[in-house]
């Protein structure tokens, strides 16, 4: 006898990871044009931007972060705002201005668009 399979309902942070998998497969930071990757959870927001060919973190930013934390006022998305543009005005300070935008499989509405609108402002272009 056959047996049947149930179709098992995939969590939606499975869903992102796969989407995270494809798009890193098509993008890498060179020194260049370093990538710039997000993360974000339910409650913070974590931002880098990274030389994949030397392995190396050039700029890191979080509303973690005291520095960055006294800033941050305001609903989620003012502070992703906030910390796009801080992490523009510090790529520009090392020499930065183009960058790959690593949206790591999120989609880009809400908090991912609004740190993209910061950073646009903050002087990086992608």
């Amino acid at each position: 006898m056959a047996q049947e399979r149930m179709k098992q309902k995939t969590s939606s942070r499975s869903r992102r990871i796969v989407r995270h998998h494809r798009v890193r497969q098509k993008i890498s930071g060179t020194a260049n044009r370093p990538r710039l990757c997000v993360f974000k959870s339910r409650a913070h927001f974590w931002a880098q931007i990274i030389d994949d060919v030397a392995a190396k973190t050039i700029v890191s930013g979080t509303d973690v972060s005291k520095e960055v934390r006294e800033m941050l006022k305001g609903t989620k998305q003012e502070s992703a705002y906030l910390l796009g543009k801080y992490i523009g005005e510090r790529a520009k300070s090392k020499g930065i201005s183009k960058v790959v935008f690593d949206r790591g499989g999120f989609v880009y509405q809400g908090r991912i668009r609004k740190f993209a609108e910061g950073a646009r402002e903050g002087g990086l272009i992608f």
